[in-house]
């Protein structure tokens, strides 16, 4: 019985000194718990909202509830279909060579030559500004009379006259995705390097040793081994760009007469010319949707990722 009693003295002297090392870690936890729910939790929730809502800035005397009104609207916008089909076009266009020139770009700097450094810092810089920014240079770039880079091809004999970069739907849409994939490269330079520094030098030597070429090093050794981290990178990126209209605004602003929108710079565009919020955050939840798909399959690539160990 004295034992007993010993014991659940014990336990009864541990439990205050727990509880206040929990209350010390929830008092520790609140802040960022309270900025979460502010800054995260509550936009989301409101979002929601105002995607059933008819909020308009401009008629605040009209505001309530109209079901899914600013779905339909949105869906039977002559601008819809566009909208999507430049989406698309933004995002799988501007992967496609990002992922591309970026895999070659890692493939040479994984390699040891003079001056690597340098050219590691000029790779890695668009990554380190403001996509906003870039775009307001780019823009500069495509300007049809007084941009550098007809300035340049015209003098390299490759145009008789002046390219409308930015004042033509076509063109446009090419600038933009040029200066896409200009700014999207280094991401994947940075990840793919990583993770070809990780492939086992001596998987390499006995591909060499049996015999195997270059290309069939990189597509039956190499290719294969990172290829979880490669399917994670690809799918991060699809969300990314599909929810970056920064180089888009500083460049055109979705002109001209929206020929060069997104989804998302639509949003913005609905956000703040419009002031039409209800339709907006409607938006807003579509892409939400876009995106969650997407995210799903990330998360699946993630656990593939782990289960390969790469």
């Amino acid at each position: 019985m004295d034992l007993m009693s010993a014991t659940m003295q014990g336990t009864t002297r541990k439990r205050p000194a727990s509880t206040s090392r929990m209350l010390k870690a929830l008092a520790f936890l609140a802040p960022a718990a309270v900025m979460i729910l502010i800054f995260v939790f509550y936009p989301v929730l409101r979002t929601v909202q105002l995607g059933f809502q008819n909020f308009n800035l401009f008629d605040q005397l009209n505001v309530g509830y109209n079901g899914l009104q600013n779905f339909r609207n949105l869906i039977n916008d002559p601008n819809f279909d566009r909208v999507l089909k430049n989406t698309f076009i933004w995002v799988f266009v501007s992967l496609f060579f990002q992922f591309t020139i970026g895999f070659g770009l890692a493939l040479l700097m994984k390699k040891k030559f003079k001056f690597i450094g340098i050219y590691q810092g000029l790779i890695f810089i668009p990554w380190a500004l403001s996509g906003f920014l870039m775009g307001l240079v780019w823009k500069w770039i495509f300007d049809e009379s007084f941009g550098v880079l007809n300035d340049a091809l015209l003098k390299l004999g490759l145009i008789d006259s002046r390219i409308p970069w930015l004042s033509n739907g076509n063109w446009g849409m090419a600038a933009v995705i040029i200066a896409n994939v200009w700014y999207g490269v280094t991401f994947f330079v940075i990840m793919i390097l990583a993770a070809l520094q990780g492939v086992p030098t001596e998987m390499l030597e006995a591909a060499e040793l049996d015999g195997a070429n270059r290309f069939q090093t990189l597509f039956q050794v190499i290719i294969p081994y990172i290829r979880a981290t490669l399917i994670l990178i690809v799918l991060l990126r699809i969300m990314w760009i599909t929810n970056f209209p920064d180089l888009i605004f500083g460049m055109t602003q979705g002109g001209p007469a929206g020929r060069t929108h997104i989804i998302s710079s639509w949003l913005i565009e609905k956000l703040t010319l419009d002031a039409d919020w209800g339709a907006a955050s409607a938006l807003g939840l579509m892409t939400m949707g876009i995106l969650f798909i997407f995210t799903i399959f990330y998360l699946m690539a993630t656990r593939l990722e782990k289960e390969s160990g790469v």
